[in-house]
């Protein structure tokens, strides 16, 4: 169902080209806003209909320069700003290198600290404008196989935090939050499942799928429904939200 609630927005998503990235930037264009959608990968992008594709590296600064300023010269504001680009790596903590951190950390934290400093700068003259993190339920809960990978989405929710708290104190209604999903079925999770199974020895991914499906009272979540989340405190229905977790786990977190 339409709500309407970003129609005439402007907006940039990132991880656009796959999973929870995809589904974000087609229910906001859906919903009526301009969206810029970004992700390394060209050939993911150019399946998506209704919205402006970007290639973009989000862990490299001068690229985020180029889009932001792309996107101002079009439409002379941003509103939106989902950071969706994210990263798995389903290791042990003695199994993960110091280049398997760096990379994760890249990928999931750097992106989304030069996405909000570079989408605040070009807020600031508006004076408002929503920024929405993608974190994940492994930044409250933590899990053996997932150390980088929880550090990185632990990293993501305390520094929404402190941006929230910077743009508030600057006197401005450009509000910063997380989201954090637990399962969802997208090709991260799919990989993960495989990946574990794998380590196992069983080729067969059944068993671990239905272990996964029972992590969360709910069973696994779906793409659009963290879509929807991101709709919400995308628009002015959340404008006294900011700082705040929004979890979308289906209850593994207080399993």
């Amino acid at each position: 169902m339409k709500t309407g609630w970003v129609s005439g927005k402007t907006a940039i998503v990132t991880g656009a080209a796959s999973g929870i990235g995809r589904a974000v930037a087609l229910r906001l264009a859906e919903e009526g806003a301009t969206v810029w959608a970004a992700d390394i990968d060209a050939a993911g992008l150019a399946t998506l209909p209704g919205v402006t594709t970007a290639v973009l590296d989000a862990r490299e600064e001068a690229g985020w320069e180029v889009l932001v300023a792309d996107v101002l010269a079009k439409t002379g504001r941003l509103d939106i700003l989902a950071n969706c680009a994210g990263i798995q790596l389903s290791k042990g903590l003695l199994e993960t290198s110091l280049d398997d951190l760096h990379r994760v950390l890249g990928v999931n934290l750097d992106s989304v600290f030069l996405g909000t400093r570079t989408a605040v700068r070009a807020m600031l003259p508006q004076g408002e404008g929503s920024i929405i993190n993608i974190a994940s339920n492994y930044a409250n809960i933590a899990d053996g196989l997932n150390a980088a990978y929880c550090a990185s989405k632990a990293a993501v929710a305390h520094f929404t935090k402190a941006a929230a708290l910077d743009c508030a104190g600057r006197g401005t209604r450009i509000r910063v939050n997380s989201v954090h999903p637990g399962c969802i079925a997208t090709p991260m999770l799919e990989r993960e499942i495989v990946d574990v199974a794998a380590r196992r020895g069983d080729p067969d991914t059944s068993a671990v799928r239905a272990e996964w499906n029972r992590m969360a009272p709910l069973g696994i979540g779906t793409a659009e429904q963290v879509a929807d989340a991101v709709l919400y405190l995308a628009s002015d229905r959340s404008a006294y939200t900011t700082g705040a977790e929004l979890v979308l786990d289906g209850g593994h977190i207080i399993r």
